[in-house]
């Protein structure tokens, strides 16, 4: 239990001095700032599996489903590169729904850092649920895979058609009950205007960021299960992967137009977790093999992106 009272606060303050030191007046964050951080960020996840060997080399963790430092630091970088990965298409999503409220680069961050300090409350509270149910329901993982595959299924069939966050079910309904304002105030959440309190498009493209990020996460959690079921493998592995994003977004989303071919990986990555899933107690399939599915996935991605010329 004293892990997690170390690792929380940790998290808790890389966020603060994010916001508060690092990033404390707004502005734009250029490509080579996006790719020192994401550096930090991918080197600070890497140099956790220490921690990781360490914690289960002893009696420093509870060890429920009796893991070994190197089956444990395994199935943590699995993990972190499954999370990733899979964030690469939320990366797509918030670069249409900055760009459907029209927020300013400058603004961009402020947005991000509230979005994953929801997202990690709402992900911890999936993640309980999810590695409870597969403690209590073993044929659940069967339920998991299917659905993963399905979701592999939908995004290989998906016809291209963009998200519009405008004319999207949530900013309907939240624009009923919640007045709101098409211009901006700097960074403001909130207004006051004729006594009234309206959002600003900063407000509302931070509601419609975390609730797609339940979506994603709706994959992502089922994905990761599929490795380990330890709650702080788990839980470790997908924060890192979420701090990293915002870094991420800002490195990547200014290049999504040459990842043209990174769905692909994904529906391969998510195909084979799902795989994973139904099989697991018929075939054993080893960390390594999981690890290269991955790498194989996203190089080729890549590589088809940049080859590949684009058709006229």
């Amino acid at each position: 239990m004293s892990i997690w009272i170390i690792f929380i606060p940790c998290i808790l303050f890389f966020l603060f001095l994010d916001l508060a030191v690092i990033n404390k007046n707004s502005h734009v964050i250029k490509s080579k700032e996006a790719a020192i951080w994401t550096g930090v960020w991918v080197a600070i996840a890497l140099s956790f599996s220490g921690v990781i060997w360490w914690l289960f080399s002893g009696d420093h963790i509870q060890n429920p489903t009796g893991l070994r430092p190197d089956q444990a630091l395994l199935k943590y970088i699995t993990g972190y590169l499954i999370e990733l990965s899979l964030s690469v298409d939320n990366i797509f999503v918030i670069a249409v729904i900055f760009k459907s409220f029209k927020i300013p680069d400058k603004y961009q961050h402020r947005v991000l850092f509230w979005g994953i300090l929801g997202a990690i409350f709402f992900r911890a509270l999936m993640i309980i649920f999810g590695v409870a149910l597969i403690n209590q329901f073993e044929w659940i993982i069967y339920f998991f895979g299917a659905f993963l595959l399905f979701t592999a299924f939908k995004m290989f069939k998906s016809d291209g058609n963009e998200f519009k966050p405008k004319e999207s079910f949530v900013f309907k309904n939240l624009r009923k009950i919640l007045p709101f304002t098409a211009n901006l105030d700097g960074e403001r959440f909130f207004i006051h205007k004729l006594g009234i309190r309206m959002a600003t498009p900063l407000f509302m493209a931070l509601v419609i960021i975390e609730l797609t990020d339940i979506l994603f996460a709706l994959d992502s959690i089922p994905a990761i299960l599929a490795i380990t079921a330890d709650p702080f493998i788990v839980f470790s592995s997908n924060i890192f992967a979420i701090m990293g994003l915002r870094s991420m977004y800002f490195l990547i989303s200014r290049m999504l137009n040459k990842f043209r071919f990174i769905n692909y990986s994904l529906v391969a990555i998510l195909a084979f977790v799902g795989l994973k899933m139904i099989f697991s107690h018929h075939i054993e399939i080893p960390e390594w093999l999981s690890l290269t599915v991955i790498a194989l996935s996203l190089t080729g991605g890549i590589l088809a992106s940049i080859l590949i010329s684009p058709k006229e």
